[in-house]
């Protein structure tokens, strides 16, 4: 079950190919989780701008700091999307290229309706993240 994070309710979900990623890394939803609603006391590692954030993200059982960079589609009190996850060794940062179509797709996810989630969900290009409230 879902719960509210922060202020209000967020909806976080992953992309069907971060999820491949975050499998392969043995990346917990908690994790997850706990990135968004760092996100949602207003604690933003980047902000790239139009609604897409960086979020660092603990390797399992390690901190922070040496863990995965995460890019999310973000819009307060209302979703959270993951989109693409690294490895810091793997990758310094991201081309202008790609943090321009990451921005585009950001848009996309995070303008669609109920029916839009609904059917990515039922696609399995969307899938939500469960996860318990803080506190």
């Amino acid at each position: 079950m879902t719960k509210c994070v922060g202020r209000g309710y967020v909806r976080v979900f992953t992309t069907k190919s971060f999820r491949r990623f975050q499998r392969k890394e043995g990346i917990r939803d908690e994790a997850l989780a706990g990135a968004v609603r760092r996100a949602e006391r207003g604690l933003i590692d980047a902000d790239l701008g139009t609604g897409v954030i960086k979020q660092r993200v603990a390797r399992p059982g390690e901190g922070r700091r040496g863990g995965y960079r995460t890019i999310i589609a973000f819009r307060t009190s209302q979703r959270a999307v993951f989109v693409f996850g690294f490895a810091k060794s793997d990758l310094d940062n991201l081309s202008k290229a790609d943090e321009r179509d990451l921005k585009d797709y950001a848009g996309l996810l995070l303008g669609l309706d109920a029916r839009g989630i609904e059917t990515m969900l039922n696609g399995r290009e969307l899938m939500e993240v469960r996860y318990e409230k803080e506190g």
